[in-house]
């Protein structure tokens, strides 16, 4: 095989096999056509993208027989002389500006260039790195150039076209040349790695082009060098990695993903491997920076691969699909910006590896900083659940675990709620996560209140018994609902957040007023009862219901209305959570505008579950308070691990407790509320006596600082 250069053996002796370059080769082509060739060319460009070879190209078509002519027929002396090894031609002369481009020469090139070709039709002068010329040198050109004879062109090759003076670009005709599109430069390196017959590992073509960048020529020369090295089983991956000095794929794929979850110990062991294996720290920072460029891109545009946009193997980029997976948009786009940061002041360290440990520091720490970009990378983590989430059936956000979570502590005593309602009762209900599905009845207030001033219902720590049979039975809340008052005037939107009732406006109902039939005993002691968990032994949706729709509010406000207004949790077997609509269009919208996605998506993200989404027709949905627990489990009539609605047609009667402790009272249900006319969301306008429009009441800032010890650093309003 001949020892002759790559790029030398395969330079192109046509117009047709210049790669990359149509927008200088198509109208040089129809020049020539037209017979309209100028006396003088600049072509200025990158290094290595085709100006010298275009220039004998030209030199070729133009003194070829049977030209000039945009194809050279390849078979008279002109066209063998200037062939791709060819000896050469004495009417075309090469002059390399970079030794020749002083006034003397100039004076020399003008004295001869007055004398006609010797057996061709035009004397071509080709002035190599053109902008070498001194001024004096240009200036000794300028009129020769302006005003040749008819024998004479000039083609001027150059990579700084400003330098060449304007006398002279201003009577050229200028064709800038380009860097070649990647995905072109890799097909013909293709193609040539097959008339060499030698194979290539898939993955090895784009490191040649990237370290090419965009030149023919060095892209041929990086080929030849990994040709030259092959051995029988071709040219591999790793040879080229190591010979080119990239980093290993693998590397780069365990930092990322050490990125991803804030595994230190990871990444460290990363850097120290990219030390002791002689890599170039900078090298890997580079590499690196390419590789969360490619993961931005991406996260914004899944299908890159296909519209050219990223450059990479199968393997490696079905790879960095799953790593833009994990990442949020603000992690990706502040990783990517410290990298770079890092890089910049990695050029004058004197300590490479400190620098490189740095970077990975500053990237898994974003809780160390305060700038904008550090706090949206915490909200992405705390979005995706890095910091809430320790694995599967852990606890979400917002979810307080109840005595069963935890056998071995204590169980917590249960505060009585003040009454009065307001911000005192709502704090009460909170601490006080005692419901009746555990099977525990609601306890009379322990002495009676003026009517002026209605008590908020309150949850008792120990059973109780039934109240006496002439005093009418309060309406129980439902296992998982919030504790909270009704409001005088029937029950709350379904959706809407809990309040206690205000001063002065209590129910109409005077059993909250009855005082006990029989008082406990002072001496026995009381024993809050826990609160029942979920079928599913996890998270309650009717606990969470509020939060749920708080986390569906961010999302998608249409759907926030849709469930707020028409629709409340009617069961739920620990994997399917059956949604009651008022309506069959209620349900219907639901379905179909994408809302139960919007609802998945935000159970999935907020709370770390997911659960099947059954929508459902229930006439009671949408209006009514929460129905009491009983019958059998599951979606039908309630009961220990389901859900089930009243049925007002058959209140049950009150009964007697029993002496033993262990006897619960069932009381009977509350006939349910007059479901309110569907409001459209522009027409829902709280009215004037709305408990909700207490000022009174702390807000939600004030509410953290004091019940939690939270200290709020910022709050960030986002429009709607």
């Amino acid at each position: 095989m001949s020892s002759l250069a790559l790029y030398r053996r395969y330079r192109p002796e046509t117009f047709a096999e210049v790669i990359g370059q149509e927008h200088v080769t198509d109208p040089l082509q129809q020049a020539l056509r037209n017979n309209r060739v100028n006396h003088a060319y600049l072509f200025s460009g990158p290094r290595g993208c085709g100006k010298t070879t275009s220039a004998r190209i030209l030199a070729r078509c133009l003194n070829c027989e049977q030209g000039p002519t945009p194809t050279p027929c390849g078979e008279c002396q002109s066209c063998r002389d200037l062939a791709r090894n060819g000896p050469g031609s004495i009417d075309v002369i090469e002059i390399d500006a970079a030794s020749h481009g002083g006034v003397d020469d100039a004076r020399e090139l003008r004295e001869k260039a007055f004398f006609g070709p010797a057996g061709s039709r035009y004397k071509i002068y080709i002035i190599d790195e053109a902008h070498m010329v001194t001024s004096a040198g240009f200036n000794a050109l300028l009129k020769v150039v302006e005003e040749p004879p008819e024998h004479l062109k000039f083609i001027f090759a150059t990579t700084e076209p400003e330098k060449v003076i304007g006398t002279i670009r201003s009577r050229t005709h200028h064709y800038p040349f380009r860097l070649v599109p990647p995905g072109t430069l890799r097909e013909y390196l293709g193609e040539v790695c097959q008339k060499e017959a030698i194979p290539v590992a898939e993955g090895v073509l784009p490191l040649v082009v990237r370290a090419g960048q965009g030149s023919v020529r060095d892209s041929m020369s990086v080929m030849d060098q990994l040709l030259a090295g092959a051995g029988a089983d071709g040219v591999t991956y790793p040879m080229a990695t190591s010979l080119l000095g990239y980093t290993d794929g693998s590397l780069l794929d365990s930092v990322v993903e050490a990125f991803a979850t804030g595994d230190g110990a990871a990444a460290f062991e990363v850097v120290d491997h990219v030390i002791e294996g002689g890599n170039d720290p900078r090298r890997f920072v580079a590499d690196l920076l390419e590789r969360l460029r490619d993961l931005v891109i991406l996260a914004a545009v899944p299908d890159a691969a296909d519209k050219g946009l990223i450059d990479a193997p199968a393997d490696v980029l079905e790879r960095m699909q799953a790593q833009a997976g994990i990442f949020g948009a603000a992690e990706l786009s502040r990783a990517a910006d410290l990298v770079n940061e890092g890089l910049t002041e990695m050029r004058g360290a004197n300590s490479p590896r400190l620098q490189l440990e740095l970077i990975c520091a500053r990237v898994m720490l974003p809780a160390a900083y305060g700038d904008e970009r550090s706090v949206m990378a915490r909200l992405d983590r705390i979005e995706r659940g890095v910091n809430f989430s320790a694995g599967t059936g852990a606890p979400a956000m917002q979810y307080v675990p109840g005595p069963e979570a935890h056998p071995g502590a204590a169980a917590p005593v249960a505060s009585p709620v003040p009454p009065g309602g307001g911000p005192a009762a709502a704090r009460a209900a909170v601490r006080n996560p005692v419901g009746p599905g555990a099977g525990t009845a609601p306890a009379p207030a322990p002495a009676p209140a003026p009517a002026a001033q209605a008590p908020a219902p309150t949850l008792p720590p120990a059973p109780a018994p039934a109240p006496a049979p002439e005093a009418a039975p309060a309406a129980p809340a439902a296992r998982g609902a919030w504790p909270t008052a009704a409001p005088a005037g029937g029950g709350r939107r379904s959706g809407a957040w809990p309040t206690a009732t205000p001063a002065g406006q209590g129910p109409s109902q005077p059993q909250q007023q009855t005082p006990p039939s029989r008082p406990q005993a002072p001496s026995q002691p009381q024993q809050p009862a826990a609160p029942a968990p979920a079928p599913s032994g996890g998270l309650d949706p009717r606990t969470l219901w509020p939060n749920i729709l708080e986390a569906v509010k961010n999302r998608r406000r249409f759907t926030w209305i849709l469930l707020s207004q028409n629709a409340q949790v009617t069961g739920f077997d620990g994997t399917t959570l059956q949604l009651g609509f008022a309506s069959a269009g209620a349900r219907d919208n639901f379905s179909a505008s994408g809302s139960e996605d919007v609802l998945r998506q935000a159970l999935a993200e907020q709370f770390n579950v997911q659960w099947k989404i059954e929508a459902v027709i229930d006439p009671s949905g949408g209006g009514s308070a929460p129905p009491p627990s009983g019958g059998a489990p599951g979606f039908g009539g309630g009961g220990a691990g389901g859900y089930g609605a009243p049925a007002p047609s058959r209140p049950a009667a009150p009964q007697q407790s029993a002496p033993s402790q262990s006897a619960q009272p069932t009381p009977a249900p509350r006939p349910p509320a007059p479901e309110p006319s569907p409001v459209s969301p522009e027409d829902d306008t709280p009215a004037d006596d709305d408990p909700d429009l207490d000022e009174s009441a702390l807000s939600g800032r004030d509410l953290i600082v004091r019940e939690l010890g939270a200290t709020v650093l910022d709050e960030f309003s986002h429009d709607q």
